[in-house]
């Protein structure tokens, strides 16, 4: 199973974690210097939920991102699936 989200297309990303060591200047340091820059992935929330659509009188298995299940809560199922392209 692909980790993107149905509805919003949300994926992994790719991102840094910066390492930082030393006291800050304003806490009477010499300053805060980068020691290590490391890649990172970043992935989104997704939960695998079943959705009953009553226009369509039946349940559909999606792979969701939080954020599109608070959509699908706002919205309807049946709007945002349309909008998503997937009715």
């Amino acid at each position: 199973m692909a980790r993107v989200c149905s509805i919003r297309g949300s994926r992994v990303r790719s991102g840094g974690k910066i390492n930082r060591s030393g006291l800050a200047k304003k806490k009477g340091g010499i300053g805060r210097h980068v020691t290590k820059v490391v890649k990172r992935k970043v992935a989104p929330n997704l939960q695998s939920k079943r959705i009953w659509v009553p226009e369509l009188n039946r349940w559909v298995r999606l792979t969701l991102s939080a954020k599109a299940i608070k959509t699908i809560n706002k919205n309807g199922a049946y709007v945002t699936l349309k909008d998503a392209g997937l009715v």
